[in-house]
């Protein structure tokens, strides 16, 4: 019996003291999630452009192409809706108890167009038989080939947070953020080559892995400008050409970065 009782009243000391443990032991913080939208400036690499068209015999390469993006509100600040542009989004959040390692959705609607009036160098196959030559790639002329509403890259990113200012007030606030991550693409392809168009259409159509550096600004805790500089490898693949044929390319990006966010 007087084992009983001395193992009662341990057990409704332990009951009673969990409470107190409980309020005693440090809240453990909330993820903080955040959401920006702002516009890019592109440069891109030359690139070799594939393209294979069995049923019209072709089989050839445009021989390290020039290309240039359309940043939209160079023709005019506001002139075109916010979507035109050359757009960015990005939705994140840091999961851990300093905030300084999270997780990002980051998409990029960039605008890849072969530039007009370049003297291109094609060989390969066309229409059976075997050329080797160049063009004058212009729209004047029946050649365009356009990712414009689109080159459109998505990373899922890893990202690492460092802080290095805060003003007395405590309402401005500097971070550095890195930024890495990979995942597919969503281009829009138009083109027209050798007399041919294509259907435009979005389309899954390749891969692309990238990496950022961003300069964050926040202010009263809750609203912040980033400025990010960022490099991009995209590797495109069945890219949907005329007469159901296809196309491969791969270029590297360097962009520049504003965006305007919310952070909770």
């Amino acid at each position: 019996m007087k084992r009983f009782l001395t193992t009662l009243v341990t057990l409704v000391l332990l009951i009673s003291m969990a409470p107190v443990q409980a309020q005693n032991a440090p809240k453990k913080k909330k993820n903080q999630w955040y959401f920006s939208w702002g516009y890019n400036k592109e440069w891109y690499t030359r690139s070799t452009v594939r393209v294979k068209q069995e049923a019209l015999g072709n089989d050839y390469q445009m021989v390290k192409v020039r290309a240039e993006d359309h940043p939209g509100w160079d023709e005019g600040l506001f002139s075109k809706a916010l979507t035109i542009p050359q757009y960015n989004y990005r939705l994140g959040f840091f999961f851990n108890d300093k905030h300084d390692l999270g997780f990002e959705i980051n998409f990029d609607h960039t605008k890849y167009i072969i530039r007009d009036g370049q003297m291109v160098h094609v060989k390969g196959k066309l229409g059976g038989r075997n050329v080797d030559t160049t063009v004058n790639f212009a729209k004047s002329n029946g050649y365009y080939y356009y990712l414009n509403n689109g080159a459109n890259f998505l990373l899922f990113n890893i990202v690492k947070r460092w802080h290095f200012y805060d003003n007395k007030k405590q309402n401005v606030r500097m971070d550095f953020l890195g930024k890495a991550g990979i995942g597919p693409l969503v281009p829009h392809v138009e083109n027209r080559l050798f007399g041919v168009a294509n259907n435009p259409d979005f389309q899954l159509g390749g891969w692309n892995m990238g990496a950022e550096g961003a300069l964050r600004s926040t202010f009263f805790k809750h609203v912040y400008l980033e400025f990010a500089g960022k490099l991009d490898y995209a590797r495109y693949s069945h890219l949907h050409m005329a007469a159901g044929g296809s196309g491969r390319q791969a270029f590297g990006t360097a962009e520049l970065i504003l965006s305007l966010g919310i952070t909770m």
